[in-house]
């Protein structure tokens, strides 16, 4: 406990001068999360969708592939925003830029860095998961009033996702070690996380793996929220979520302190 207790208000002057950064560079912050959900709504909605007759079932309902693909790409945003932004975002600031060197030099602690980079982790997360909500609701695939809840989850989730990336960061020697934790676990969760197809279509030992990654409980909070739909299963996802975060949060300061500390 004592490296929360070492996180100080002060987090915030860190998590300020990443704000800034993005402020002065956000046409190329804005723009890729604004096109990249209409390009998949468009190839995978429109044109693979037609190819899918009779829709698919969301709790006994049926809903057209185009609702069911909406809200994956609000949460599928929600993981690759964090990702990134808390592994090569992270690393080099960490490894080339010198940023938490300079950080440390003051007031700050090395955990009020680190927390800093985690929580603006997530709030690119918010940031990017509202953009795609937004788009989504305006083509009719999310709707009052559960969509107001999906930025708390877009944070909430972000934070997860920045938790377990910035483990990576503390973790790898080089940039293109990033491959390895990208395509070993963020590009099988981005396929097999009831993101593009229901689960149950897949073979029930597949379904069990599916459920013990991060994204496949985020995407179903996402999705259930869209059609207005909270059950018991979401409480679990919801639970999942906080305990998660809380241990892969912990996790990394401890190991991201002893790699700044050597």
């Amino acid at each position: 406990m004592s490296i929360i207790s070492n996180i100080s208000w002060m987090t915030t002057a860190a998590w300020k001068r990443n704000r800034d950064v993005f402020l002065l560079t956000w046409k190329t912050n804005f723009i890729p999360p604004f096109l990249e959900p209409i390009l998949y709504l468009l190839a995978m909605g429109l044109g693979f969708g037609v190819l899918i007759k009779g829709g698919v079932q969301v709790h006994g309902v049926d809903v057209s592939y185009l609702q069911f693909l909406g809200p994956s790409l609000v949460a599928i945003t929600i993981m690759y925003g964090a990702f990134f932004e808390c592994t090569y975002g992270s690393f080099v600031r960490m490894h080339y830029q010198k940023t938490f060197d300079a950080m440390i030099a003051t007031p700050l602690t090395i955990e009020d860095v680190i927390a800093a980079e985690m929580l603006w982790g997530a709030t690119k997360s918010f940031i990017n998961g509202t953009i795609v909500l937004l788009i989504i609701a305006i083509a009719g695939l999310a709707s009052f009033p559960g969509l107001i809840f999906i930025p708390i989850i877009a944070f909430l989730a972000g934070l997860m996702f920045a938790s377990m990336a910035m483990l990576f960061t503390a973790l790898v020697p080089n940039l293109d070690s990033f491959n390895f934790p990208f395509y070993l676990l963020i590009t099988p969760m981005f396929l097999f996380s009831g993101t593009f197809f229901p689960l149950n279509v897949l073979p029930s030992w597949v379904q069990d793996v599916a459920y013990t990654l991060p994204l496949t409980h985020c995407t179903d909070l996402v999705r259930d929220l869209c059609f207005n739909y909270f059950g018991t299963n979401d409480l679990i996802s919801l639970g999942y979520v906080a305990v998660m975060t809380v241990i892969l949060f912990v996790a990394s300061i401890y190991l991201m302190k002893k790699r700044l500390i050597k």
